[in-house]
């Protein structure tokens, strides 16, 4: 089930932000939290133990380990790594900035398709453009504070 949070979204202020994310149910922070949990546990009782409870011979034996491990963890490039995450968030912003309804070129449709020189076409192009500017208005005044401001009630629109 998709859950929407356009309005609480274009309402957040730079200090409410934290609250936000608390009331996303699909947010990056609620499906990491366990594991970044377990890593920062794993990570102290490491360095605990490493400083703490081993001896000389064992630190030396553990950063050979520790080298050993990054000469591996190297193979992959994080910069590829990053590169497709980056590939991947642009497309996303790109996706939704196509899919933006632009009545220009419902405009055209409607002015080819809808044929005739009198005075009936002529009211039935205007209207149809009245309906897609309409529509249009309400998706952006749902996702846009800038747009609800300007059309806060239905009143406002007429």
């Amino acid at each position: 089930m998709t859950v929407t949070y356009s309005s609480k979204v274009a309402n957040a202020t730079f200090f409410g932000f934290h609250r936000l994310l608390l009331k996303w149910k699909g947010s990056i922070y609620k499906l990491l939290y366990r594991e970044f949990i377990v890593f920062a546990t794993l990570y102290t009782a490491i360095s605990v133990l490493y400083r703490f409870f081993l001896t000389g011979s064992q630190k030396r034996f553990f950063e050979k380990l520790a080298i050993y491990c990054d000469k591996y963890a190297e193979q992959i490039p994080v910069t590829f790594v990053l590169g497709f995450y980056v590939t991947l968030v642009v497309n996303r912003w790109w996706n939704q900035f196509v899919n933006l309804p632009w009545p220009d070129r419902l405009m055209f449709l409607i002015s080819s398709c809808v044929q005739g020189r009198d005075e009936y076409g002529r009211l039935l192009r205007r209207t149809l453009m009245r309906y897609v500017n309409l529509t249009s208005l309400l998706i952006f005044r749902s996702v846009s504070t800038a747009v609800y401001k300007r059309f806060p009630t239905m009143d406002h629109v007429v």
